[in-house]
């Protein structure tokens, strides 16, 4: 019975159901198998209720929401085509840096993709880029920046794992300048091409600063507070939350106080609850799981067939890109986190670096069939088949593959901190 439930929820989630939906049955189905009251897929909904870091994922939501509503995209843009555009490629770098940055603050949500791409998109085509260039760039940017501060998916990260947040934050910014800086240099070679840049024009350079400096400052302005310990976690949440506000309602008055405030808080709600539910369903069915003892299964089974540190890394980055392939992020985080993090332990994988590794696996992911988001998003985005997109982005994700190597054995790239 047990295995025919099994069968059924994979085909379900195949056929196209909601992962959540999928989990919340296998749950249930899993509680009654072990004859357990289906109140307990709850109980982990206090500990999540109860830790002090939650309140900042619906204020930096609310932050992300408000910045795509009042214009940010276009502002961000134009800024640093200005300052960058005059490069050869230098219109690509500029897709990457606003792809980078706009995610740090939207989050996993697939907003940049659906904000970014209709403008960056003619954009690279009218300076000469190719389609396929130009799609690829675009579809492996959505992801970009979800190392960076203040990422929902490093926060939730954080929360499940229990490891210090502003620890993930540090440790995610090599790492996540270093591919920004390896995409850039394919894209520069990519972009010798005749009308790839433009000439550099003080007067539009300071028009842009004029209109975008307000936003470029949000983000350092995230990363000092935190760094230098002047305001913790839900303070930076707060204060980016009320200066998005002040940003687009009193400096760039685009969004209205009545209409477009509403507007702005019903979509951070809906996304807020869409990640609440998956949390809470996941974290129950994790629960059930580790009552099981499926991590010390699992550790044992480790233990009898893998002998050391770098054969363990290799054999989890591989089940990690099966991973971001076929869960979204949100849900991957909460299922898989608890049963990996014991056997991070037992082979002396710090876990800080393994969240960053974690976290790139799944950013991998997010362009990868079958259930990688970007491939869908840009599809829609773009009317483009998704066959056609994911050829399109196999250099990026070559570039991508390498960079998460590098980061994987060589330490000191996520721990450069602490040195």
């Amino acid at each position: 019975m047990t295995s025919a439930i099994v069968v059924l929820l994979v085909l379900a989630a195949l056929a196209g159901m909601p992962l959540f939906v999928v989990l919340a049955a296998g749950a249930l189905a899993a509680a009654a198998s072990a004859e357990l009251d289906p109140a307990v897929l709850i109980i982990e909904m206090v500990r999540l209720a109860a830790s002090p870091n939650l309140v900042a994922i619906p204020l930096f939501t609310l932050a992300g929401v408000t910045l795509a509503s009042g214009g940010a995209p276009a502002r961000l843009v134009r800024l640093l085509n200005a300052l960058l555009g005059w490069l050869p490629g230098g219109l690509a770098v500029v897709a990457l840096f606003s792809c980078a940055i706009f995610t740090a603050f939207t989050g996993a949500s697939g907003v940049t993709i659906l904000a970014l791409g209709g403008l960056l998109y003619p954009m690279l085509l009218s300076e000469g880029y190719s389609k396929r260039h130009s799609l690829g760039l675009l579809t492996t940017s959505g992801s970009l920046g979800l190392l960076f501060p203040p990422s929902l998916v490093v926060l939730l990260y954080g929360i499940v794992a229990q490891v210090s947040i502003e620890d993930l934050f540090l440790a995610g910014l090599v790492p996540g300048a270093l591919l920004l800086a390896m995409l850039a240099i394919y894209s520069i070679a990519k972009g010798h091409t005749p009308g790839a840049a433009q000439a550099f024009t003080r007067a539009e350079f300071l028009a842009a600063l004029r209109g975008g400096v307000w936003d470029l400052l949000l983000p350092v302005g995230v990363l000092l507070g935190l760094a230098g310990g002047y305001t913790t976690l839900t303070e930076t949440a707060a204060v980016t939350a009320v200066y998005t506000l002040v940003l687009e309602i009193v400096i760039h008055r685009s969004v209205k106080p009545l209409a477009g405030l509403y507007a702005i808080f019903v979509e951070s709600a809906i996304l807020v609850g869409t990640i609440l539910i998956i949390l809470g369903i996941a974290m129950g069915l994790t629960n059930l799981l580790i009552d099981a003892q499926l991590p010390a299964k699992l550790l044992r089974l480790v233990e009898a067939n893998v002998a050391s540190k770098l054969e363990f890394l290799l054999w989890l980055n591989a089940f990690l890109l099966i991973v971001g392939a076929m869960m979204d992020i949100f849900s991957a985080i909460v299922v898989v986190v608890p049963l990996i993090l014991p056997l991070a332990y037992r082979y002396g994988v710090d876990p800080v670096h393994l969240g960053i590794i974690f976290l790139a696996n799944l950013e991998i992911g997010y362009s990868t069939p079958p259930v990688g988001i970007n491939l869908f998003l840009a599809s829609q985005r773009f009317k483009e088949p998704i066959f056609a997109l994911f050829r399109a982005t196999l250099p990026f994700l070559a570039i991508m593959l390498v960079w998460l190597a590098a980061l994987t054995y060589i330490p000191a790239l996520t721990l450069w901190w602490r040195e």
